[in-house]
């Protein structure tokens, strides 16, 4: 296939750790390009492991995309497991890119996608086995240009210190710009600083070193300014506004080894209508725009002839509202069903309409059905808008029940804004009536000695910024801990309690996702301490050190619950107002007190709530609304 001699790491040292398949390159559409013949050269990372980054959609998207460009080679990183990251140390080999296992350090560009808080610590891992110095102020003309993007760096600041500049928004529309003018700028021999100054003023990108932010007594932000007249004030999200037209892979990557999603994903949309109080995404990614199923199915075709794969997964936050389905699954189903295909549709709305087209595409052996009912009462539902009702959610397991599925997997959320007691043992309650909805749908002789299995998992809700929830305050860990216990009770205090068992998430890792979510400049000395003093991996339990970030918040003299147990005042400035996501702060708070008031909202497809979307001129915002709540029910 390759010969061992290209590999960056020794045989028999890459033989010492665990999946060395992670390190080598080389797989089925992987691009190769002579360096020589290129301008620009890009290491693309997915902070996190080989496995993990390599089922996302986004980089697949701009690899190929930027590979595209017959004058920039884009190549692939991966944060390294522990066991591979001490051997680089030990052995001193610079951290490499997968395609051409040449050091990172070498290459003009280093872009991380940031999807999680908790993997920031792997930003600096990254950075420090590739000898680039962690504090962008302390780089020079030797050093890639660190950018970051994705939806973390919707609030950039926790990290500003460690990236020369951030991509804010889709990353279709002005990369091109950027690598033309960072062209420009060397053939010119322009410093690394006149480049930068330059690239503030390409849409949506945004430059955290020329920006000054002031403080208030109390620690608040006073203000966010740039420095200069010629740098924008304020950084606009970019936006494609034609989903059909815009680039997707027809080549993806297939990995050595099983990915987290290890399949075709086809993007049949971008954003939501749905305006779920508590949903970073549903706000990030406003407005909802399709593509047409026939250009779905076109990718969907070229894909699996190009990869081997034997199964496509429809991709979005909410598959059930895309106005073309229902074509779109004849065709895939006529096609695949004759490939022996299989289809996976994530993101469905439990409803009549789902459980058929569930039922057309599974196997006989069912798999487990997932509701989210987030809250355990109705009036809370109401408050954090999710838009599902006590019937909505016993009539969608009914019908389940009804096809043959006996399992259900249930989510909720702990510590939403007014929650009380109810809304905990209220969880329980539903759980119970879902069982017993079993029992009075399915009759003992159709069970086939089996019987209904209902698991109920609990997460800490964590405020995000750009949502109507940014405001809230996040309960300490030891509150989640009790709520919990509360809720645990409620569900053996039913009379089905036997068919139902609970999980819950750790609490200590929510803190510091809270705390990073709506952080500000302030934390990146935390951040340094703690990857200093070994943490990272954070996102996997067994690698989170949670006495070590105590520490280091204590020896920076850090509050973590400045960021997280207080509810912020109606006119607070937040560490990314000068992010303009294109939802306006006005609307959020409208919604944050509609909320505390348990007040519904409708979604965009029934009435337009101002929300300052229809900015971009594009997707649901030009399209006519029905006025009535039934239709999108």
């Amino acid at each position: 296939m390759f010969a061992s001699d290209r590999l960056a790491i020794p045989d028999e040292l890459l033989l010492s750790v665990s999946k060395p398949e992670r390190y080598i390159g080389g797989e089925v559409n992987s691009v190769i390009k002579d360096a020589a013949q290129v301008d620009v050269r890009f290491a693309f990372c997915f902070p996190d492991v080989y496995e993990i980054g390599m089922s996302h959609i986004g980089i697949q998207i701009l690899y190929g995309l930027f590979n595209s460009y017959p004058d920039v080679w884009c190549e692939r990183v991966y944060s390294p497991w522990p066991d591979m990251d001490a051997l680089l140390r030990e052995h001193h080999i610079p951290l490499f890119a997968l395609e051409s296992q040449q050091p990172v350090r070498n290459f003009d560009f280093l872009g991380f996608t940031l999807q999680y808080e908790m993997c920031y610590t792997n930003v600096l891992q990254v950075l420090d086995l590739s000898g680039i110095p962690l504090l962008a102020s302390d780089r020079t003309g030797e050093d890639p240009i660190v950018i970051g993007g994705g939806p973390c760096s919707y609030n950039p600041e926790p990290i500003a210190d460690f990236f020369d500049l951030f991509y804010i928004g889709e990353g279709e529309t002005h990369y091109r710009a950027l690598f033309d003018l960072y062209k420009e700028c060397k053939r010119s021999g322009l410093p690394r600083t006149v480049f930068l100054r330059m690239a503030a003023r390409i849409p949506g990108i945004y430059v955290p070193s020329l920006y000054e932010v002031t403080y208030r007594e109390d620690g608040t932000i006073a203000s966010v300014r740039s420095k200069y007249d010629d740098v924008p004030a304020v950084v606009r999200r970019e936006v494609v506004t034609d989903m059909n037209s815009v680039y997707y892979p027809d080549a993806p990557v297939v990995p050595f080894i099983k990915a987290t999603q290890d399949r075709v994903a086809i993007e049949i949309m971008r954003g939501c209508i749905r305006g779920c109080r508590f949903c970073q995404a549903g706000q990030l990614y406003k407005p909802l725009r399709e593509k047409s199923a026939d250009v779905c199915m076109e990718s969907a075709l070229k894909m699996l002839a190009n990869t081997g794969y034997d199964e496509v997964s429809l991709a979005s936050l909410s598959s059930s509202d895309h106005s073309e389905l229902p074509k779109l699954l004849d065709l895939l189903i006529e096609t695949c069903g004759r490939e022996h295909v299989n289809i996976s549709l994530p993101s469905l709305r439990i409803d009549a309409f789902s459980l058929d087209v569930m039922e057309k595409i599974q196997d006989v052996k069912k798999s487990s059905l997932t509701f989210a009912p987030e809250a355990g009462t109705q009036r809370l539902r109401d408050a954090i808008n999710k838009g599902l009702t006590r019937e909505d959610i016993l009539s969608g397991a009914r019908e389940a029940f009804r096809g043959g599925w006996q399992k259900v997997k249930l989510y909720f959320m702990l510590g939403l804004p007014t929650e009380t007691e109810e809304d905990m043992l209220g969880i329980g309650e539903i759980a119970n009536a879902i069982a017993a909805e079993y029992f009075d749908t399915v009759p003992k002789e159709d069970r086939g000695g089996q019987s209904v299995e209902i698991t109920v998992s609990t997460s800490f809700f964590v405020p995000k910024p750009f949502t109507p929830f940014q405001w809230a305050r996040m309960e300490r860990p030891e509150v989640f801990t009790e709520r919990a216990g509360i809720t645990k009770r409620g569900i053996m205090a039913q009379i089905n309690q036997k068919r139902i068992r609970y999980i819950w998430h750790i609490a200590d890792e929510s803190l510091l996702e809270g705390v990073f979510a709506r952080g500000d400049r302030k934390l990146s000395q935390v951040i340094r301490g703690a990857y200093e003093k070994g943490c990272f991996f954070d996102a996997w339990s067994e690698q989170f050190h949670y006495d070590r970030w105590l520490e280091t918040f204590a020896e920076c003299g850090i509050d973590p619950f400045f960021y997280t147990a207080r509810v912020r005042a109606d006119d607070e400035i937040f560490p990314w107002d000068h992010i303009d996501m294109g939802v306006s702060k006005n609307y959020l708070l409208r919604e944050w007190h509609a909320a505390q008031a348990s007040e519904k909202s409708a979604n965009c497809r029934q009435r337009c709530l101002g929300c300052g979307a229809g900015v971009f001129g594009t997707g649901v915002c030009l399209m006519p609304r029905t006025g009535t709540e039934a239709d999108h029910e």
